[in-house]
């Protein structure tokens, strides 16, 4: 009986991980200057809230490819845009960066800002989400407070992960960041405080909150991998920031 028990359970947990890879769709759409942006789609059943993820430097979409069950798992249909900006990650090359290069467009931080403009806009228009939330890493973990402070009746929240000034100009992200009005979450390493606080300092919206680890923690997204001992902690406190939505 036990053994019959344990087998039903294991087809039960496989069909549910063959249906979670099922629901990941790679789709694309253009940018503001007509960049063809390529993106992943995790669909959460009977769910109509999303959060578009954006990666870090250097990386691409493929730093999701954890993260975005375990969102769609807990109620949220995900989309991971290759921002321009960016080469690869988990074996997954950034496409929207490859084409950039291919038409010889530039691919600094700053320039992956209408990417982030027109994913939302291609969100919008195609699924009739209920709530959108953005969430960065790293330089795009400042683009989504940049976004959210320059477009504040664009989306309902926002979760930046390890954020800075990280553009040349001082108080670039602060300057946005001040005019945010929408739930907004912060987090970073333990030793990436003081890349963040002035930023946070700034936002004046009182849904504002943070979270610094008591252990050394990781450096963007990737904070959430489960091949980090701590990253539970932040997972914790990624969901309960969700509820609210």
């Amino acid at each position: 009986m036990k053994h019959t028990i344990f087998h039903t359970i294991l087809i039960g947990i496989l069909i549910f991980g063959a249906s979670m890879v099922k629901a990941q769709e790679t789709i694309e759409f253009p940018s503001k200057d007509g960049l063809l942006i390529s993106a992943d789609l995790y669909r959460a059943k009977e769910s109509d809230k999303f959060i578009i993820l954006y990666h870090q430097a250097g990386w691409s979409r493929g730093e999701y490819q954890e993260i975005a069950p375990w969102l769609v798992k807990i109620g949220y249909n995900c989309l991971a845009v290759d921002l321009r900006s960016g080469k690869e990650v988990n074996g997954i090359a950034n496409h929207t960066n490859l084409r950039a290069v291919q038409r010889k467009l530039p691919t600094k931080y700053i320039h992956s800002f209408p990417d982030i403009e027109a994913s939302v806009v291609y969100l919008r228009s195609n699924y009739n989400p209920l709530k959108i939330i953005i969430w960065g890493s790293s330089y795009s973990s400042s683009l989504v407070l940049k976004y959210a402070g320059d477009y504040p009746d664009k989306i309902d929240g926002v979760l930046s992960f390890s954020s800075g000034e990280y553009f040349g100009t001082d108080n670039f992200i602060s300057k946005s960041a001040a005019k945010i009005v929408i739930p907004v979450f912060i987090t970073s390493a333990k030793n990436e405080e003081k890349s963040w606080r002035k930023i946070f300092e700034a936002i004046k919206s009182n849904k504002k909150e943070y979270f610094l680890p008591k252990t050394l923690g990781n450096h963007g997204s990737r904070a959430l991998w489960a091949q980090f001992e701590d990253h539970e902690f932040y997972r914790k406190k990624v969901s309960q920031f969700l509820k609210q939505f």
